[in-house]
């Protein structure tokens, strides 16, 4: 009986930790490039010594979805939509580079380029892109910037820049707390991409699938219910057998 006990309380936790999972995902169903979290539960042998026969359940994450997200044209010459398998450098809170799918590019009042939630976007050399005052940008398909410096002519356009963009598959990468994509532990960092690497004017919005998430939060809270009717099932069990023991 306390095997199932053990089997029903782990699988209570670990749907828990996947409802959390799916919760995130529908929380940013509106996230420019916000790629949805991969994540179930399974079947995992106990570790240690004396317990061969014990299984436990765990929730486990697979990564992010590769799926792409729908796009929407704006016109806004900052705003970007990347190709398949194609990430944005930008520098995250510690200095370092990470990646992100986000296109929403602003520029700051010091002229430095930035996303939408203000982290700084890198350059080919790695170093935060700062763009010269202007009368007119543009971005083009393979990342270069170029600008109409200010009080110039429009013939005059030169190039201020390209930005970093690698190439990656979702399984090379792992996400970290601040949202942010970087090379799984262990890995070279991503190589640069060629050719054309994006579209200007217009935006990849979330790949979160509501009505999926919906499904799947519904289920797993039918999930927690049969394991928790388990655990009161168990303990009726263990009351009812202690009282007959007791009766002797």
């Amino acid at each position: 009986m306390d095997k199932a006990l053990y089997i029903a309380m782990t699988g209570a936790s670990a749907t828990l930790r996947a409802q959390a999972s799916v919760a995130h995902n529908l929380a940013n169903a509106d996230t420019v490039g916000f790629q949805a979290t991969l994540s179930g539960t399974a079947a995992a042998p106990v570790a240690g010594a004396g317990l061969p026969s014990r299984v436990a359940a765990v929730e486990r994450s697979h990564g992010v979805s590769g799926a792409a997200g729908s796009v929407t044209t704006t016109g806004n010459p900052l705003d970007i939509a990347l190709q398949g398998d194609r990430w944005l450098a930008v520098q995250d809170a510690a200095g370092g580079v990470a990646y992100t799918r986000a296109g929403d590019l602003k520029l700051s009042q010091n002229g430095l380029l930035t996303t939408g939630s203000g982290r700084p976007v890198l350059d080919q050399a790695g170093a935060p892109m700062s763009i010269p005052p202007n009368d007119a940008l543009q971005i083009g398909g393979d990342g270069t910037v170029s600008i109409v410096p200010q009080g110039q002519p429009a013939a005059t356009m030169a190039s201020a820049g390209r930005l970093q963009i690698v190439a990656a598959s979702t399984r090379d990468l792992v996400r970290g707390e601040d949202g942010l994509m970087r090379a799984a532990p262990g890995t070279t960092p991503p190589a640069p991409a060629a050719g054309t690497v994006l579209t200007s004017g217009v935006l990849e919005g979330s790949n979160v699938d509501g009505t999926a998430m919906l499904v799947s939060m519904i289920q797993l809270a039918r999930q927690f219910e049969m394991q928790v009717r388990v655990l009161h099932s168990g303990d009726e069990s263990a009351r009812s057998a202690n009282s007959l023991l007791s009766s002797r």
